[in-house]
Order: structure tokens, then sequence, then C-alpha cells
């Protein structure tokens, strides 16, 4: 199991964490193995089914078994009890889309990266208070890039990653990293459901590739 430390230098380096549900374990093993084979080394398995703790159990087999390199986390975790479950299935990180200081102590306690999700200076301050370096801004595209420029004032200390709405556009993705983003989340943007359906792996792999490029490209650049 990853260190904190370990996760977020790895984030930090891909700068962009893909994350997804589905109920199919086949499916899932799937989607991992096209980011994988496509550079991504973290992506977050999110809580969204009643699969989800059985797949991601599947997940952490295929990654250790297959997929060297690779972190597992899992997303979408609102109670102790689903907390505790996940970190038991080896879940190397833990996204929360709200803050709640049991999960942060037990994930504080197993040494994870905790990243919890926040919109206002209350929240982002709270989740601060609790032991968080690195929040998730979500939904990001209501919000947008203006307004994290203007949190990071405040919060000099913490790493922020918009989730939801961000397009994997040059456009989007450099309005986001000019005003400071540590990383940014996609999901359907990136693991779209037309794909899955028309079992469009391999297009899957490309435009993991081409995006993780594309932010390099724009983190590179001087600008950010």
């Amino acid at each position: 199991m990853s260190s904190r430390d370990t996760t977020l230098k790895l984030l930090k380096s891909q700068a962009l964490l893909p994350l997804f549900y589905h109920d199919s374990d086949l499916i899932s093993i799937q989607i991992v193995k096209a980011i994988y084979k496509g550079g991504g080394r973290l992506i977050e398995y999110t809580n969204r089914g009643s699969n989800a703790l059985k797949n991601f159990s599947t997940l952490r087999k295929l990654v250790n078994d297959e997929l060297p390199g690779m972190e597992l986390g899992v997303g979408t975790i609102r109670t102790l009890k689903d907390a505790e479950s996940f970190v038991d299935a080896g879940a190397d990180f833990v996204v929360c889309p709200v803050i709640n200081k049991e999960i942060a102590n037990l994930i504080h306690q197993h040494r994870l990266l905790w990243i919890p999700g926040c919109i206002t200076p209350t929240e982002i301050d709270a989740a601060e208070q609790a032991g968080a370096s690195l929040v998730k801004i979500f939904p990001g595209n209501l919000l947008g890039p203006s307004y994290l420029l203007a949190i990071k004032e405040i919060f000099p200390d913490l790493l922020f990653m918009p989730t939801g709405g961000v397009e994997p556009t040059i456009e989007n993705l450099k309005s986001w990293f000019e005003a400071g983003v540590f990383a940014v989340g996609l999901g359907s943007k990136l693991i779209n459901h037309e794909c899955i359906i028309a079992e469009q792996y391999e297009l899957l792999e490309k435009r993991t590739h081409d995006l993780l490029a594309l932010i390099n490209t724009i983190k590179l650049s001087g600008n950010v």
C-alpha cells in the first residue's frame, strides 16, 4: 500500500486523475488496462454502485498482478464504514465528496492521501484543519479557474484539483493550470459512455496518452 507522499509525488507528475465507475468487473478491468497502456499511473474507482467494493477488489488484484507502478484509489466515500471497507481492500488513496473528520482520521492513521471535496472557503478551511493537503474543487466548471486563482491566495499551503466539467482541451486545461491547480480530475470527459459501449479501448488508450501529453506540454510551457 502506498504512502501519502508517494501518491502526491505521482499525482504531481501525472497531473491527471482519471475516475470512473462501471457495474461490470470485466469492463472495469478493460478500462483500467487502457488507462495504464495510455500512460496513466493513478486512477480513481468511484463508489457509485452496488458492485463497487467487489469490483474494486478485482481491480486491486489486477493492479498488483499485472500493472506495476499503478496506484488505485477510491472515490465518493461518504461513510466511515465504506472508508474502512475500501482501505481494507487496498485503496492507495481516498477521495470524498464531503469533509468527514472520522474518515480523515482513519485515512491519516493508514498514512494514505485523503482528498476531500470542497466549494466554499469555509469548507476548504475545515478540510485544511482536518489535515488535508490536497482538496478537490467540485463541481469545477461551476466555479472556474478565476475562483481558484482567488482562493489560492487565501490558502497558500493547500493544493487544489478541480473535478467535474474540466474539458480535455488546450484552452480549458491551460486556464486551470495557469490558475495554479496541482492536477485535474476527469471522468466522462475522458472515459466516455460511447467509447465503452463500443468497446473502443484502444481509443481510450490513445485519448489517455494524448491528454497526458497535452498536460505535460502545458506544464512545460513556462506559463504555469
